[in-house]
């Protein structure tokens, strides 16, 4: 006994482990990069990320295998040593093998998630997302040792790298259904969606089943005994269920998931998913000047809510709906600005074709509303007009004329007759439209 234990620690030094540690870390820290520099941090996406480094941990540690397996050839010796099975040593190999592959699983793993807390992190971890990433790296031990083992050449660690780099590489993500098997190629995980945990599930069941079947295979091999037939019946029996559940998938692997947002409240109640909380300030600075300027019109609001990417884009309610990049892009606020003035818009009414007549004038009050340059127009002496009132007429202007504009149909009377004192404006109580003298109010007939 004390020879063999002096065995197995001298074993447990070889050179494949302590290259395998290092090199494996590092190619992970490699893949992850992506869910380090990104702009947010939620939950969901630091897995796919991890997830994904896993098809470039699991090739790398496929072939470290297969290498092990056929320039060491570790515990044959035991056989002479002791009376134990002739398939100890193997065991006992891909103990070791997967233990290494595993300590840089946790060190990437780790890495991801300190720097998810670091940030402004959203969501729920996925502990069983952890273990489907680990199950597959060991699964690409597995196959790479005993690939070694069946085949002892020198290009076996050659054929096994490019055979699971293949694997990894041809099947995208989201495409079908054959991407949701391990090593998954989980697609992009948008905002107010998350990983189905059904998914999660029948990999971990797919991943273990493969790998203890390709186990008791081999032992089956090794020693001969039939008992050990059943069990490899039922694990087959699992990696078919699971199969099975995945392909009804179809490759979806994500839901629609709610999110409790975090909103900032002053001067506007300003609500976004939790991952971009960060944008909030300059959010609120775009919105405020857009709030006061359309106050006291059908198209006031108080509140600007973050909607999933599927939700239209509304005002209404005194509620507008916006959408906001994930990566939180220059200019991300002056865009969603414009997602609430676009919001302001009768559709239906601004696809009519007589609408392009006014066009123009639109442009020139949408200008003005978000806080840009006024467009150089056929009707100069509109633009001219409109542009040379003050911010109290401008305001008092939309209030009278918001159901054209909102319909599409202003017209060069529309900016007739206001280039009067404010002292002589009149006070309105309510928001409603009141037509000049002369002006109708259908708009059709005009």
């Amino acid at each position: 006994m004390s020879e063999l234990g002096r065995v197995l620690r001298l074993d447990a030094r070889r050179a494949a482990l302590l290259v395998a540690v290092p090199l494996l870390t590092l190619v992970g820290i490699a893949a992850s990069v992506p869910s380090f520099v990104a702009s947010v941090a939620y939950w969901d996406e630091s897995l796919v990320t991890l997830l994904n480094a896993v098809r470039l941990l699991g090739p790398v540690a496929a072939g470290l295998a297969a290498w092990t397996a056929v320039r060491e050839r570790p515990l044959d010796y035991l056989r002479e040593l002791t009376a134990r099975s002739p398939a100890t040593g193997v065991l006992f190999d891909l103990l070791l093998l997967s233990a290494a592959a595993l300590v840089s699983y946790l060190v990437v793993t780790a890495a991801v998630v300190v720097v998810a807390l670091l940030r402004q992190e959203a969501g729920q971890p996925h502990p069983l997302g952890l273990a489907v990433g680990a199950g597959a790296l060991v699964l690409h031990i597995v196959a790479g040792y005993l690939s070694g083992r069946v085949a002892p050449h020198r290009t076996t660690a050659t054929v096994v790298l490019a055979a699971t780099s293949l694997w990894a590489a041809l099947r995208a993500p989201g495409v079908s259904w054959l991407s949701l098997l391990p090593p998954a190629a989980f697609p992009h995980i948008p905002l107010f969606t998350a990983l189905r945990p059904a998914v999660l599930a029948d990999q971990a069941v797919w991943t273990i089943g493969v790998t203890g079947a390709l186990v008791l295979a081999y032992v089956v091999c090794a020693t001969r005994r039939a008992l050990l037939v059943l069990p490899l019946v039922l694990v087959m029996a699992a990696i078919v269920t699971a199969t099975l559940r995945l392909h009804g998938n179809g490759g979806g692997a994500t839901s629609p998931a709610p999110a409790k947002p975090v909103c900032r409240t002053w001067p506007l109640t300003i609500c976004v998913h939790p991952a971009l909380r960060g944008a909030l300030p300059a959010l609120t600075a775009a919105a405020t000047p857009l709030a006061s300027r359309l106050d006291g019109t059908p198209g006031a609001f108080t509140r600007v809510e973050q909607r999933p990417s599927w939700a239209p884009v509304t005002v209404a309610g005194g509620v507008a709906a916006v959408h906001l990049d994930e990566n939180l892009g220059p200019g991300f606020e002056a865009r969603a600005v414009r997602q609430i003035r676009d919001g302001l818009l009768d559709a239906n009414a601004c696809a009519a074709p007589r609408r392009p007549v006014s066009e123009g004038y639109r442009r020139l009050v949408d200008a003005w509303l978000i806080g840009e340059e006024p467009p150089a127009i056929p009707d100069m002496r509109a633009a001219h007009r409109f542009t040379s009132w003050d911010e109290r007429r401008r305001r008092t202007w939309l209030r009278l004329h918001f159901a054209f504009y909102r319909a599409c149909a202003l017209g060069p009377q529309d900016f007739d007759g206001w280039d009067v004192p404010p002292r002589l404006f009149p006070k309105f109580a309510t928001p409603a439209v009141t037509p000049r003298a002369g002006q109708r109010m259908d708009l059709s007939a005009r």
